[in-house]
């Protein structure tokens, strides 16, 4: 890779969707799975893409990477996807950058969530750059960048009250059972699917909900047979699907199926239920929301609840913002200096060149050891020094590669 590229901050870009202008009908055609995102990492090099990773949740779906536009990014990430690329442009943003890289602290920090202050956040953002680096596609300026927002999370977790409080869409989906559903002693919760989302959701339906009457479901069997024996619950087997999903009261789905799980002909004359979808894209089929006593919450509906968590959460936000300037500042202060180290070297080499030259100075043994071209390394490289901070200072490459000869060149002083 082209390192002068890499450094380029005007080159990294960011295209996306969220779910500000796009639902999630729109969203589950750009997402992306860890099959479709090997063959986007995989044909990134080709496409002149230098870095990539794809962040994709339920709420979003952005590409970030090295490039020398955004056509390169939203073209590659369109290629591997269902939805179409003139779809795709007509609801994204882009951002390339200093707002590339204030978007991407935005988001760490929660900031940009369809929930403020989700936390949930951080650990995906982890795990797509983890795999991209899997796949030879992260180089020093994202690792930097990355480690950089990771640090500014991290603070803003530990120093603010942003993420305070429980109001994860796992949590809002709990909480609205809570307010909807009567009795919930004798009714029965089946949970399909036990991914992250699942797992979240399950273990607050086990604190928050005064019941255990709890059936859990996943495509693997033995996974959730485990967290059913790990919090006291029932689990059933996938085959069993329809039987469970007619007999129960409130149902929750937490898969990553590309096709509805739960179809309306399952539901069709089983009672009166709520369902709550949680996948992305949705895994109950939508017209199931017109048979009569069924009542269905996705997790865009779901995300627009408020409560008094959320008002506290606002506050934060200056001091959210305070901090991430202050890691911004930091990452262009690194990257600054990065781009200077080629000079740098350059004039190190040509000083060194010099000091071994008799037409420049007499040679160090005709020197009396005391004088300071006695340690000339050290006189070379307190030279760099200065050089390299009037460079952060005033960012004059060729004044400065002047002005460091002179200096060494001039007679010192004891």
């Amino acid at each position: 890779m082209d390192g002068s590229n890499q450094q380029d901050i005007s080159r990294f870009i960011v295209a996306g969707i969220n779910y500000k202008k796009t639902d999630a009908a729109i969203r589950g055609q750009f997402a992306i799975n860890s099959d479709n995102y090997a063959r986007v990492l995989a044909a990134s090099e080709a496409a002149g893409i230098q870095e990539v990773f794809i962040l994709s949740t339920c709420n979003r779906t952005e590409i970030y990477g090295l490039a020398a536009d955004a056509s390169q990014l939203i073209g590659l990430l369109c290629a591997h996807t269902e939805g179409s690329e003139e779809l795709f442009r007509s609801r994204a943003y882009i951002k390339q950058g200093m707002s590339a890289i204030e978007h991407l602290f935005n988001v760490s920090a929660g900031l940009d969530s369809q929930i403020l202050g989700d936390y949930e956040i951080v650990g995906q953002i982890k795990q797509a750059v983890k795999f991209s680096k899997e796949h030879a596609r992260i180089g020093a300026f994202t690792e930097r960048l990355f480690n950089s927002v990771l640090q500014s999370s991290k603070t803003i977790k530990n120093q603010t009250e942003l993420s305070g409080g429980t109001v994860s869409v796992s949590f809002l989906a709990v909480q609205y059972i809570g307010k909807h559903i009567k009795d919930l002693r004798n009714k029965k919760i089946l949970l399909l699917g036990i991914g992250k989302i699942g797992r979240n959701t399950c273990k607050n339906l086990v604190d928050y909900l005064p019941t255990k009457n709890i059936t859990l479901i996943n495509r693997t069997d033995d996974k959730a047979g485990q967290l059913a024996a790990e919090l006291g619950l029932r689990s059933s087997s996938y085959l069993s699907l329809k039987q469970e999903v007619r007999s129960a009261d409130v149902i929750l789905v937490a898969t990553n199926a590309p096709e509805p799980t739960i179809l309306a002909e399952d539901l069709r004359n089983s009672g009166e239920k709520l369902l709550i979808d949680l996948s992305i894209p949705y895994n109950v089929e939508a017209s199931a929301r017109t048979l009569p006593g069924v009542t269905l919450v996705n997790v865009d509906e779901l995300s627009k609840l408020k409560d008094k968590t959320l008002h506290k959460r606002k506050a934060e936000v200056p001091k959210a913002n305070k901090i991430i300037a202050e890691h911004i500042q930091e990452f262009v202060e690194w990257h600054e200096m990065r781009r200077h180290v080629p000079v740098l070297r350059a004039v190190k080499t040509k000083l060194q060149e010099i000091h071994g030259n008799p037409v420049f100075f007499a040679p160090v043994t005709d020197q009396c050891p005391g004088t300071p071209f006695a340690n000339h390394h050290e006189r070379i490289q307190k030279v760099i020094n200065v050089m390299a901070v009037k460079m952060r200072q005033h960012n004059k490459r060729g004044c400065h590669y002047i002005e460091a000869i002179n200096e060494f060149m001039a007679p010192t002083v004891n």
